[in-house]
């Protein structure tokens, strides 16, 4: 059972995810920051770079938006062109089209934006033309992967292309086919408005963090939320009632009197969680360091001397240090490439067995990610998609101090 901890305040929503007594994920969202990835726009190409092979799109945000060839081409690569053609043959300048964010703006880069349409619903991705249908890779029983692709390209018309989500597993052949009339109406209201108006223009917005948790990844036969507003409650148990009609979801109000962050101790857990310097159960230590080009973790066997010889205590430092590298990736939204700098093995099979147990936690990350493997320097190299700015960003600031670097 997980448990989703609501905080609630008048301009922001925080939200604690918690299995098994531990804090495994936390987002927060201010309403006048709240993000747009998902979120569909009507904008108008402002320069074309062959160089680049991209296009700078006004969607009518501070930055423009940055296109590449590749999101132009069809979504389906079966149906590209062999030779990649130049961007100046599919895009030009004064141009309007709809696009998609799929990241949002960071530092001096604008959104990045695509064609490569996608609505998520309960069940399924509904991509309007992919022409194609995927399983996910989380669903492992190949007899159900099949009875869901054979479910998706009954289901689908034309061009449509459509994914199965992870929830969609044993479910019948009717609740898909409601996720995906409902995600078709949606497309069309989109492209209603797309018609009407002038570039450039916001034509869908995805939903609020709250809904979009509850649409992913709430279970509502088995999980709980708590939430300490009332009204944000009401609207939970009304979203819930006609996304899962039929359901009897376990949603109730805080009524306790301090901070639903302390009595659940959450807040304990987010300052350790989010500390630099992390300490293992038996006395190791993980260390993180951000930059802006990949995140490094260093793993340290500090005051840790629990096994029978040096490779033992390595191996179990080790295999300690990777479960809870698995939780603190999830919880503080890590994305693009980390290092991890693990003790040094002897052993292949213990190496085997420290990239499994890294595989095993990044299993439950509803996030894709991908562990790579050893480098040649003994280093374990992984990535992670990462698609909006950290949930931190809008609640911290770099020190003047020291510029973030730590050092004065």
């Amino acid at each position: 059972m997980k448990q989703l901890i609501v905080h609630c305040e008048p301009e922001t929503i925080q939200m604690a995810l918690i299995e098994d007594d531990r804090l495994v994920e936390y987002a927060a969202e201010r309403s006048r920051e709240q993000s747009i990835v998902g979120s569909f726009y009507k904008g108008k190409v402002v320069n074309v770079l062959p160089g680049m092979q991209a296009a700078f799109v006004d969607i009518g945000l501070k930055k423009n938006a940055f296109l590449y060839v590749d999101d132009v081409l069809h979504p389906h690569l079966e149906k590209q062109p062999k030779q990649k053609p130049s961007i100046t043959e599919l895009l030009s300048v004064g141009q309007e089209l709809v696009v998609q964010v799929m990241k949002e703006a960071r530092g001096g880069k604008g959104a990045r934006v695509t064609t490569h349409f996608s609505l998520p619903g309960r069940f399924i991705v509904f991509m309007p033309n992919s022409d194609y249908v995927a399983v996910s890779k989380k669903i492992a029983k190949e007899a159900e992967r099949l009875r869901l692709k054979m479910i998706g390209e009954r289901l689908r018309h034309g061009e449509e292309g459509i994914i199965m989500r992870t929830v969609s597993e044993e479910e019948p052949v009717e609740a898909v086919l409601g996720d995906l009339e409902w995600l078709r109406l949606e497309w069309g209201r989109i492209q209603e408005r797309a018609a009407e108006a002038s570039s450039p223009a916001l034509l869908h917005r995805d939903l609020g963090i709250l809904q979009r948790f509850i649409r992913d990844a709430f279970d509502p036969d088995r999980d709980e939320m708590i939430i300490d507003c009332e009204r944000d409650a009401r609207e939970a148990k009304s979203y819930l009632a006609d996304l899962m009609p039929g359901s009897n979801p376990k949603v109730r109000v805080y009524e306790g009197k301090g901070h639903i962050f302390q009595s659940y101790g959450i807040e304990d857990q987010l300052k350790a969680g989010f500390s630099r310097q992390i300490i293992l159960p038996g006395g190791g230590t993980i260390v993180v360091d951000q930059t802006e080009a990949l995140t490094v973790i260093d793993v340290n066997t500090a005051k840790y001397t629990g096994g029978d010889s040096f490779e033992d205590t390595v191996t179990k430092t080790n295999l300690l240090a990777a479960r809870e590298i698995a939780r603190i990736i999830r919880l503080r939204d890590i994305g693009g490439m980390i290092i991890v700098d693990f003790i040094d093995m002897e052993e292949e099979e213990h190496r085997r067995e420290v990239i499994a147990v890294m595989e095993e936690g990044m299993r439950k990350d509803r996030t894709k990610s991908f562990v790579v493997g050893w480098t040649k320097l003994g280093l374990l190299e992984m990535t992670r998609k990462k698609a909006r700015e950290s949930f931190l960003a809008p609640f911290s600031r770099i020190c003047k101090a020291c510029g973030g670097t730590g050092m004065v």
